[in-house]
């Protein structure tokens, strides 16, 4: 489950062990998640494994230096 709480923020629950594919591009209707929209354009998911079971907060707005991790950069463009 996701839930976006600001325009370029979503908190998300992670599994433990469960791999998850962010969206870099910014097309996904499934946000943050990829759903293969970018396809044909230059941008590729970013794939992680979540380490342990909790609310993450992953980035909208595509510019974290911390990819998939939110870093509060949104509040600066």
């Amino acid at each position: 489950m996701q839930q976006l709480l600001k325009k370029d923020l979503f908190a998300v629950e992670l599994e433990q062990g469960k791999e998850y594919y962010w969206c870099a591009c910014g097309k996904s209707k499934n946000q943050p998640y990829c759903d293969g929209s970018h396809q044909g354009s230059e941008f590729s998911p970013l794939a992680f494994t979540a380490e342990e079971s909790k609310t993450a907060y992953l980035c909208g707005c595509k510019h974290s230096k911390n990819a998939p991790y939110c870093d509060g950069t949104h509040t600066k463009l």
